[in-house]
């Protein structure tokens, strides 16, 4: 009973209050736990992520052709992709907390399974399918609208951070930026990398990704976000 009175808290949150609250519970369960069932084995995720994935898609397609009518369809791609980007979706994540209301297994849970992007990402896109099968599309494009497709100036930082700093360093004519890669660590199905930006030697962001890729990413947001340049 205590957990579910946990999912009342993130009903609040998220401004909507399920029928069927089996299906916000599914949302918040990672495979990890379901695994670890012997018995009586709670449904996990991944199943209405599919779902909601596929609904944040439509909807989100949806919102940046009337928003932008006069836009071809490659800059409507592009402003779709940042706005739903892993990170991006990570940050509606970390905004509503999901990663603390998720249930985990010992070992994810031990790992920070909580704290991943990747994983509270994807938690996002639960929601938006758990909410999409108990109150249909428009309880769906209201969550999407009023929680994925909002700061969308920050969001859109993010996915050009890389290319924005290195205009600006380009700017500074003598500053060299490189990446440095300071750790990599988990199974090999499940990297995470830690990457330095620096800035003539000098530390200016820290990032975190599933890849390389998305860690100088994290770390060039991060060197902007934070008006270390």
């Amino acid at each position: 009973m205590e957990y579910y009175e946990r999912l009342g808290e993130l009903e609040e949150r998220i401004g909507y209050h399920f029928k069927d609250i089996s299906l916000l519970r599914q949302a918040m369960t990672h495979s990890s736990f379901s695994n670890e069932q012997k018995m009586n084995r709670f449904p996990h995720y991944e199943r209405v992520e599919y779902l909601g994935d596929a609904v944040l898609e439509m909807v989100s397609s949806d919102y940046f052709y009337h928003a932008y009518p006069k836009e071809p369809e490659g800059k409507l791609t592009k402003l779709r992709a940042a706005a739903v980007c892993e990170q991006a979706l990570a940050i509606t994540a970390r905004d509503l907390d999901l990663g603390g209301f998720m249930v985990f297994g010992r070992g994810e849970a031990h790992s920070g399974g909580s704290c991943r992007e990747s994983i509270i990402a994807d938690a996002v896109e639960a929601v938006i399918g758990a909410i999409y099968l108990d109150g249909g599309i428009d309880e769906a494009r209201r969550f999407i609208h009023t929680f994925v497709l909002n700061d969308l100036d920050k969001k859109r930082l993010f996915y050009d951070a890389k290319s924005i700093l290195q205009e600006k360093v380009q700017e500074m004519k003598t500053a060299v930026l490189e990446y440095e890669l300071i750790k990599e660590e988990g199974p090999e199905h499940d990297k995470r990398f830690v990457v330095e930006a620096r800035l003539n030697g000098h530390v200016i962001g820290v990032g975190e990704g599933k890849n390389k890729k998305s860690a100088q990413q994290q770390a060039a947001f991060d060197a902007l976000d934070n008006g270390r340049i």
